[in-house]
């Protein structure tokens, strides 16, 4: 494949590592397409066409141009998206993108949700993505909405979200000038992207729109902008589709199919272990079938990351559900006390780690991921594996199953060993007496939903509540910010997912202080008649920070009470009122006898719908190990009803 590649023009930026390095390493691996839902199978990727006459030939393209007819560069940039098999796009016009608007107006194929932000937007579009398992497609005009779309771009980064973000830029001779609204957007995204553009030739357009998609889906996914000059948008041009793509050094660096050899060492760490635990995280998200099997093969119990809830269902006997700062105690025991740690598509993020030089100590590492950048760089592996995850576990299973070795590994002791833990310190939480609280009202909803619906959550106590409490079944059924942690998060990308997902339950479990930052997008769920239903956990107060300042700060309050200091006794501002401006059904239930019916009216109510839930601020998220803790340092009783 590389040989038919001709030079690249185009250069990467490396990123940090926080371990000594003798070179920067770059963030890339191999792609693989999971299985989605029913509207993300009518839309097939087709960056293949890129690499390969043949499929394009086998799949041909009707354009609405005539072969040799000049059309405008945003029409060229519409139809590009349409040949990758586009349908939905989440985009915000101005003045330097205003003829991509008018352009998607001439098209049939592609539909645009109008946000009110474009940071809902971006959020929406990373919903989409990390709901469908495609690239989301934003588009925003050039200045203030181009930088609005940043904290989006950071956030499909940090989590490895396929997005394409395409932006209208100010046109070539005032670049640079400070024309009005232009800013240089692909400098300020550089570090925050897979890689970007600034298309200076019409001709490009083709070509990169097919190389954007390439790389945002191709080994660690990623986000990756366009930004185009508005008369570049203007100009005319016969568009050139069989142009290949140019990225020699980025696909010769793709991981290979994994090394037998390797795949044979881990399978006898497994023959020699007693106490292994799997750790998996968002890299297993494409693999959940081998990950299942890899289980039912081996019996190993597994622990999943934030980002990993649902790659293995969290309802499952060997589910020891999520690890880390919030993680159960029975996964971080599980952790601290195993001898083998197979940690498959996951990146020792301090969240999950606490101490580093303490997180498995006793364990060998194997470490399989598809990021050669990830490998070591946080905690040293005794075996790693560069490649795609889904490959590896195929190669380990085969070699499980065409041996029989499954049949000689027998881990009940552990499992037992693991289980005792579960009894002894299961997730529980303590009630406050007619008031609800907010895990109760998931676990409500997780009884009601059978487990089923997507959830999207903003972030803060809610979010890790939203983990513990909602026993996912199946991947790209959570979506939520993880690296980042980005308030506001959770509505957009309700709504991103409800448009790639028709038919499904999407609820937004959010809270307070998270829902006023994107709370503008009732108004697109509205008019775009998306059913998200918003289970909001109404607290009064920024409660993970509230959480702090009553461990760490003596219940100092800073500036973490969100409601009006005049009238405390009132809940403010009035959600319901929100909801009422857009024509949203929207209703409050306070004491917990009247939380299953309400909660029972929304998800039968047609359309969106907003439950307001006023849950108590003193509610903390427990277990907990402090930042740089350890196992040991697990704290799993206490709330803000008492002095620490």
């Amino acid at each position: 494949m590389a040989s038919t590649l001709s030079k690249t023009t185009i250069s990467f930026t490396t990123l940090p590592s926080s371990s000594p390095s003798p070179k920067p390493l770059l963030r890339f691996a191999p792609f693989s397409i999971p299985n989605t839902p029913s509207r993300s199978q009518r839309r097939s990727l087709r960056i293949s066409a890129a690499l390969s006459d043949t499929a394009a030939a086998a799949e041909p393209f009707a354009s609405r141009f005539a072969l040799d007819e000049p059309r405008k560069g945003a029409d060229i940039l519409v139809e590009a998206l349409e040949r990758q098999g586009v349908t939905d796009v989440f985009a915000y016009p101005g003045g330097a993108s205003m003829e991509i608007h008018q352009a998607l107006t001439r098209s049939a194929a592609i539909r645009n949700v109008l946000p009110r932000h474009e940071q809902g937007g971006v959020f929406a579009a990373e919903g989409y993505a990390r709901s469908s398992g495609l690239p989301g497609v934003c588009i925003a005009t050039s200045g203030p909405g181009a930088t609005n779309l940043v904290s989006g771009l950071a956030d499909a980064m940090l989590d490895s979200v396929p997005l394409v973000a395409i932006t209208g830029q100010v046109p070539r001779r005032m670049i640079g000038t400070d024309a009005f609204q232009e800013t240089p957007i692909v400098e300020v995204t550089r570090s925050i992207t897979k890689h970007n553009y600034l298309v200076l030739d019409i001709d490009d357009i083709p070509r990169i729109v097919n190389e954007a998609f390439f790389l945002a889906t191709s080994g660690r996914p990623g986000p990756v902008l366009i930004d185009i000059p508005k008369d570049i948008q203007q100009q005319l041009a016969i568009p050139r589709w069989d142009q290949s793509i140019r990225l020699p050094g980025y696909t010769a660096r793709l991981p290979k199919s994994p090394n037998e050899n390797l795949l044979e060492i881990i399978v006898r760490f497994l023959l020699e272990s007693k106490k292994p635990v799997l750790y998996v995280g968002g890299g297993c998200l494409n693999s959940s079938e081998e990950l299942r099997r890899f289980v039912e093969l081996t019996g190993v119990p597994v622990a999943s990351t934030l980002m990993g809830l649902g790659a293995y269902p969290v309802g499952d006997e060997k589910s020891l559900q999520m690890l880390g700062m919030h993680g159960t105690v029975y996964a971080n025991y599980a952790v601290d006390k195993c001898d083998l740690l197979l940690a498959f598509g996951v990146r020792f993020d301090d969240r999950v780690t606490g101490k580093l030089e303490a997180f498995a100590s006793r364990a060998k590492i194997v470490h399989i991921d598809i990021d050669s950048a990830e490998i070591g760089k946080n905690k040293q592996p005794h075996v790693s594996v560069c490649a795609d995850l889904k490959l590896a576990l195929r190669g380990i299973n085969r070699l499980l199953e065409s041996r029989g070795l499954g049949k000689k590994l027998d881990f009940r002791g552990w499992r037992e060993e693991l289980n005792e833990q579960k009894k002894r310190f299961p997730l529980s939480y303590k009630t406050f007496e007619e008031e609800i609280c907010p895990q109760y009202a998931i676990e409500v909803l997780d009884e009601l939903t059978n487990g089923d619906a997507i959830v999207s959550t903003g972030v803060g106590q809610h979010q890790m509540w939203a983990a513990q409490f909602y026993k996912y079944k199946r991947p790209r059924q959570w979506l939520t910010s993880g690296g980042l942690g980005a308030m506001g998060f959770g509505l957009p990308a309700a709504m991103g997912a409800a448009v790639a997902n028709p038919g499904a339950v999407v609820v937004d479990i959010d809270g307070d202080g998270s829902f006023m930052m994107n709370v503008q997008e009732l108004a697109t769920i509205k008019v775009e008649k998306l059913p998200v239903k918003i289970l909001l956990l109404n607290n009064q107060h920024l409660g993970m920070v509230v959480q702090w300042e009553d461990r760490f700060y003596k219940s100092n309050r800073a500036h973490t009470y969100l409601g009006d200091p005049s009238n405390e006794n009132a809940i403010f501002p009035n959600m319901l009122k929100f909801a009422d401006a857009c024509g949203i059904p929207a209703a409050r239930v306070a004491k917990k006898g009247e939380l299953r019916g309400a909660m029972q009216k929304m998800l039968d109510t047609p359309g969106p719908y907003l439950l307001d839930v006023i849950v108590p601020h003193q509610e903390h998220v427990l277990p907990m190990i402090p930042s740089n803790g350890t196992f040991q340092d697990v704290i799993t009783e206490g709330d803000g009803r008492q002095s620490y």
